[in-house]
């Protein structure tokens, strides 16, 4: 039996997040970019693992085959939805870092200030291109630092063992 994704609700509701987020992003577009783009990710989760269920994996090859083409397709929107739940859950604070102070303190540590990281943070989410994100990880696996990285089209430039702490879709 095919696993089923489930899509992660925002921590607001479509009514709130029009007032909560009208300084950054329009109703239509939130609108938009959470029930149709993001929940077509997940949506897409489902249809690829109910494809796994029955592709011939004994035809994999390196050209082409229809395995390939789904794992491939799998990383792309488990990757648009990891990124999406993240974005979601960090868009819509006051912007004050103080109430986050063990990620304050990370990120003077890291960074040297707050005003350096987010000079970096913008930098790396403006050099994204084409489906691109700027994120905040924390490189749990090799360094344990804070690190912004930009990764192109969900997944190229991600970190391996990196977890987003803060992404910014740049869509």
């Amino acid at each position: 039996m095919a696993y089923e994704w489930k899509f992660k609700a925002r921590p607001y509701s479509d009514e709130e997040a029009k007032k909560l987020l009208s300084s950054v992003v329009s109703p239509e577009t939130s609108d938009w970019h959470y029930n149709k783009h993001h929940k077509g990710y997940v949506a897409a989760l489902n249809t690829i693992e109910n494809g796994l269920e029955s592709t011939d994996r004994s035809a994999a090859n390196g050209n082409y085959s229809e395995v390939g083409e789904l794992k491939r397709r799998f990383t792309w929107n488990h990757a648009g939805t990891l990124l999406h739940d993240v974005y979601w859950e960090v868009l819509g604070g006051d912007g004050d870092v103080s109430n986050g102070p063990d990620v304050k303190a990370a990120i003077e540590k890291e960074f040297g200030s707050v005003d350096k990281w987010k000079e970096d943070f913008k930098a790396a989410a403006m050099a994204a291109k084409l489906s691109g994100w700027g994120l905040l990880v924390y490189d749990q696996l090799y360094s344990g630092r804070l690190l912004n990285v930009l990764v192109d089209e969900h997944q190229y430039g991600a970190i391996w063992g990196g977890i987003p702490l803060i992404s910014c879709d740049v869509f």
